[in-house]
């Protein structure tokens, strides 16, 4: 562990204006605050943001930063404040170290519940300055180091896996490729620790049988470098263990399989020289066609600039080669952090286009599994190349089709999506595009995303905002329902309605807007006589109770028909009291109930019609709906609980379509009228089980 006056002269070193009292002060802070807390590995606990503060030190990142490293955990793990801090070290310390902290309610959340929030608020800290994510990946990456002092493995695992999932992603977005790498590393060996002892045995059986091989090819492109005039660092490695790990799985082979395990780094003195270096390994070495890649011109969303190469040496060795500057693997290495040096003036705000997508992501997501999944997507995929017409550049990840790329230009322009052209040619939304496409996207005027884009887009940014719109649009046709709804009660009140008096209930309701109450009565949250005497204190008070109905068609009936002309309610409408009916005259069949939009009723002739009404108080039906669902476990089973609440009798259920994520039903319901229908139907679309429900 460091000490005190170790820490404060490594920070010396490359910053002799640092407040050599303000850093001893924070370093005393954490340590009297902490006490006698001590860690998993029977370590002070204060030894932990000491070595995060020493990592810090490493990236040469300002005295603000070392102190908000000191002091990240105690406000969470100690009687420390926010207040205390800012009254002691200042504002912008306060600040940052708020970012950093985990939020204490959130404690005792469900774990994904509690993950999501804690990486929602990390967000959006991030997003007003980008230390707070400098910071929180030093402390991971020293739990990282630590974990295997925690003796439950399941606790293990998790860390691990959010590590991976999360953590080392980031990481690698903003370039810090050391750190990611250790991450990746070491969750490897939590998660899959069969697979990280046979390679890493392999890697050593390799260095032993190696010969000075790796050392001699190495030899070998440095002096091929300098009879073309180049002064160059020429440096070999074995790939990384992880890295081997992944390509075994996504390609499905073997380690003897994964050919290119050597990889070595050609340091240059200037960007022209890279491009000469590369042109001399082509022409003395074999060049494997597609392994090509030109950071340099095109630098990666992080700032990554490299060129990468894969040659055949001798006769069967494929090496891959990067080669770059000295400045470019100083940045490369250590990302935006390198940035942060505390000399720079123009230091980055951390609004780099990435981040402003996964805050826009924060925003969109309507619970804790939609945000850990969409932000999963946003940062961790490799990536392709897209143009617009006019030639601005688009990165996203494989497998984004014309839909994300809309997206990333703008949402607005996603939303409004219709069609699209790739490389001049009309090409269906789904299409994925690969690297160098030029993408025109067709748009309408108004906006429409479809629940069917969900099972193709790949990005999460694209996946949050077509289901927050049409999550929108749901509600709002849930409130048009409503409003409906509410017209037929306010025609039941001994008075008549006016803005006045529906403010008054608002207010007795303790809603806010005429649209909360629409959207309570669609969606069958709040019943009529409850919004009759809102409306009217008073008015139910003599009302009779309505007469219960316990299911089936016994007391229906149908005004405008001959007595003893018999009839049958149409099968491809399923008409329903309240719905405005027609007879349609069946020759030998009697008389066929259509509802007054059926599409049947035009293959038949205006003579063929009866004006047709429902008797008084009929009531009984079988009405039709189609609903989609999201095909996990138990959403089936909650909309049958949602049938039942709403004392619905289900006549018969069948599977019209499987398209994953989404399973499509036709469902055949008893019910006792149309308002009963629209109520059973608000209800369903208001599920999050359900992504679409309809009557047909």
């Amino acid at each position: 562990m460091l000490r005190q006056y170790e820490l404060v002269e490594r920070v010396k070193a490359y910053d002799p204006d640092a407040d050599e009292m303000m850093l001893n002060r924070a370093y005393v802070y954490t340590v009297q605050k902490h006490g006698t807390q001590t860690r998993a590995s029977g370590d002070p606990y204060f030894s932990h943001p000491v070595e995060v503060a020493g990592l810090m030190t490493d990236l040469k990142l300002d005295q603000e930063t070392i102190i908000t490293a000191l002091l990240h955990d105690t406000v969470e793990d100690t009687l420390a404040t926010i207040d205390d801090i800012e009254r002691n070290f200042g504002g912008e310390v306060a600040r940052l170290v708020d970012g950093v902290t985990k939020l204490s309610k959130i404690e005792q959340m469900p774990e994904n519940d509690r993950a999501a929030e804690n990486l929602r608020k990390f967000l959006l800290a991030m997003s007003e300055d980008i230390r707070v994510l400098l910071v929180k990946l030093g402390d991971r990456l020293h739990n990282m180091r630590t974990l295997h002092f925690i003796s439950k493995e399941e606790k293990r695992q998790r860390i691990a896996r959010e590590t991976m999932d999360i953590y080392a992603p980031l990481a690698e977005r903003v370039g810090m490729y050391e750190y990611m790498r250790e991450m990746q590393l070491l969750a490897f060996e939590q998660l899959e620790p069969e697979g990280y002892a046979t390679i890493m045995q392999r890697l050593e059986q390799i260095r032993e049988q190696d010969g000075g091989q790796v050392d001699a090819i190495a030899l070998d492109m440095k002096h091929a470098l300098a009879s073309a005039g180049l002064h160059v660092e020429v440096s070999g490695r074995e790939k990384h263990p992880y890295s081997i790990w992944r390509k075994m799985a996504e390609r499905h082979v073997s380690f003897e399989q994964v050919t290119d395990i050597m990889a070595f780094r050609i340091i240059c003195e200037d960007v022209a020289d890279c491009y000469r270096a590369l042109g001399v390994l082509h022409t003395t070495w074999q060049f494997l066609p597609g392994r090509f890649k030109d950071y340099i011109s095109t630098p990666k969303t992080n700032g990554y600039r490299s060129l990468h190469t894969s040659l055949l040496y001798g006769k069967s060795m494929r090496v891959e080669v990067q080669i770059r500057t000295r400045e470019m693997h100083r940045l490369n290495e250590f990302g935006l952090a390198a940035h942060w040096a505390y000399k720079q003036g123009d230091r980055p705000d951390g609004q780099v286009g990435w981040l402003r997508d996964l805050i826009e992501i924060v925003d969109a997501s309507h619970d804790a599994e939609e945000l850990l999944e969409h932000t999963r997507l946003a940062i961790y995929q490799d990536r392709i190349f897209a143009f617009t017409p006019k030639g601005a550049l688009f990165q996203l990840p494989k497998g984004s089709t014309a839909v994300d790329f809309a997206f990333a230009v703008h949402t607005d322009l996603g939303l409004q999506t219709v069609g699209a052209k790739i490389n001049g040619r009309h090409m269906p939304l789904r299409t994925q595009l690969a690297n160098g496409d030029v993408v025109e996207i067709l748009k309408g005027s108004i906006a429409d995303p479809q629940m069917s884009w969900l099972g193709f887009v790949v990005t999460g940014k694209a996946r949050a905002a077509i289901r927050r719109a049409v999550r929108l649009k749901e509600r709002a046709e849930i409130a048009d329902i409503g409003h409906k709804l509410f017209d037929e009660i306010a025609v039941r009140v001994p008075a008549k309605i006016g803005k006045k008096a529906l403010r008054a209930a608002l207010a007795r309701l303790e809603m806010d807007e005429e649209e909360d109450l629409y959207h309570a009565i669609g969606s069958a949250r709040i019943d009529d006589r409850t919004v009759m005497e809102a409306l009217v204190p008073g008015c139910t008070a003599d009302m009779e109770e309505p007469e219960e109905w316990t299911g089936g068609s016994k007391s229906l009936s149908i005004r405008g028909l001959t007595p003893g002309v018999g009839y049958n309610l149409a099968e491809c409408c399923h008409p329903v009291p309240g719905d405005r009916i027609v007879g349609l005259r069946v020759p030998g069949e009697g008389v066929e109930v259509h509802s007054i939009d059926c599409h049947r009723l035009a293959e038949g002739i205006a003579s063929d019609w009866l004006d047709l009404s429902w008797g008084r108080h009929s009531m009984g039906a079988v009405g039709r709906m189609r609903v989609t669902l999201y095909d996990r476990p138990g959403t089936l089973a909650e909309m049958a609980g949602i049938f039942a609440k709403n004392k619905v009798n289900v006549k018969s259920l069948e599977q019209t379509q499987l398209d994953y994520p989404f399973s499509t039903y036709e469902i055949d319901l008893e019910v006792q009228d149309l308002a009963h229908l629209n109520r059973l139907l608000s209800a369903v679309r208001a599920s999050d089980a359900v992504a679409q429900a309809e009557r047909v």
